[in-house]
């Protein structure tokens, strides 16, 4: 569903033990999808009975939920210990029929009605037969976003555990919170709170771990990676905090490639720097180190901060302000040509069997963040190393500094 292959495929059961997580859309709509591992009963493992923790977490978070069961097994005990669950839930319910890919497995499906869920959808996952009819059914029953009242920037503060999110925040708002007004989100959990510090006002997008520490003990990491999912969703500016110890890890770079995804402004925050040994060099060498992770975009403010001592909080706040005036930049299309067509005609975009490929004309989409159309007679012919060229020399004649942007080719 999301396109691309991400979580591990195994015929032994229990290998999905951590979340993978995606963005997809059909029909014009845009949602997330998480992945859990499957839910056992009554197993010894220890990690079965995480998982079944974060399931159970899961169905509560989610806004429609996609019980997938396999044709070629049947209906198993533990197929009807989850629907059994399931069916206390008050909310949308898809049985999805996997490997489902011929006549005979369509047939034996039928089976699967004894679980008492009513319609299920059968699909293939190694081909993608009957997805199309199962999103069809699903996108319907998604909540609309309600839109947006006012223009001011939703910042998001996302990291993993105890990377220092609360000490931040307590730090950028102070101790009793300098709260105007309370506009509850569209989910559960994400309130977006206006606030006015250092003459900025801005929405800070506070997502469940700021608010509600009971749940936390429950999964802390699978958890924090549901909130910050929602947090960077609700935003427009994501601040990603990095634990200056632990250094920019697996789960910094997974939320990082998100907000990449969501199209969002990101401002990479290295906090507790006040506890690395430094040496002449040290932020070089760090800048170089999560630059080499994030590659090919590299065109990201990174700032080193202190919560706890207040270090560079201002900064902080300020860049983020930066980089949600970037992602909402307009170039005029008369400027954006004059700048560009020279430097394409200069550096035309290689030949491919003897073809040329003539870029005649370029502007700027009419979307919430900056994409851009340039029209040639062989859109399929520019391959990404061109548009990263492209993008390049964008960047370099206009400041997009932390905001992700889309070039597509049109046919002229």
């Amino acid at each position: 569903m999301i396109q691309r292959r991400e979580a591990i495929v195994d015929a032994v059961s229990g290998v999905t033990r951590d979340r993978h997580y995606g963005k997809s859309d059909w029909n014009g709509k845009e949602f997330s999808l998480i992945d859990t591992g499957g839910y056992v009963v009554g197993s010894d493992d220890v990690f079965e009975k995480e998982i079944d923790k974060q399931v159970l977490l899961a169905v509560d978070e989610a806004d429609a939920i996609l019980f997938m069961v396999d044709a070629v097994t049947g209906v198993t005990g533990m197929d009807e210990e989850v629907a059994r669950m399931l069916r206390k839930v008050d909310k949308p319910i898809f049985l999805v029929v996997n490997k489902v890919d011929n006549a005979a497995r369509l047939e034996d499906a039928v089976e699967f009605y004894s679980l008492g869920l009513g319609e299920y959808y059968p699909v293939s996952s190694i081909n993608g037969s009957g997805t199309g009819e199962l999103l069809d059914a699903l996108v319907p029953v998604l909540p609309e976003r309600p839109p947006r009242e006012e223009a001011l920037p939703r910042f998001a503060v996302v990291g993993r555990p105890n990377a220092g999110k609360s000490s931040f925040i307590n730090a950028l708002i102070g101790e009793e919170r300098y709260i105007v007004t309370d506009i509850a989100g569209t989910t559960r959990d994400s309130i977006d709170t206006r606030y006015n510090r250092f003459g900025f006002e801005f929405n800070l997008v506070d997502t469940a771990g700021i608010r509600r520490k009971s749940k936390v003990k429950e999964d802390l990491e699978f958890y924090s990676v549901m909130r910050s999912v929602r947090a960077i969703e609700h935003s427009d500016v994501c601040l990603i905090l990095v634990d200056a110890t632990r250094g920019f890890d697996g789960q910094v770079q997974n939320i990082f490639w998100l907000a990449q995804r969501n199209h969002k402004g990101i401002v990479i925050l290295v906090n507790k720097w006040d506890l690395v040994e430094k040496e002449t060099g040290s932020v070089k060498e760090y800048t170089r180190m999560i630059k080499e992770a994030t590659s090919p975009f590299t065109d990201i403010p990174i700032v080193f901060i202190s919560a706890l001592n207040k270090q560079r909080i201002f900064k902080a706040i300020e860049t983020a302000v930066t980089v949600y005036e970037n992602r909402s930049r307009r170039i005029p299309t008369r400027k954006l040509n004059d700048l560009m067509l020279p430097i394409i005609e200069k550096y035309p975009p290689p030949a491919i069997k003897g073809k040329y490929v003539k870029i005649k004309f370029c502007t700027q989409l009419p979307t919430p963040f900056p994409q851009f159309a340039f029209f040639c007679n062989l859109p399929q012919y520019v391959k990404d190393p061109y548009k990263r060229f492209l993008e390049n020399k964008l960047r370099e004649q206009f400041d997009f500094t932390g905001v992700p942007m889309d070039i597509f080719m049109r046919k002229k």
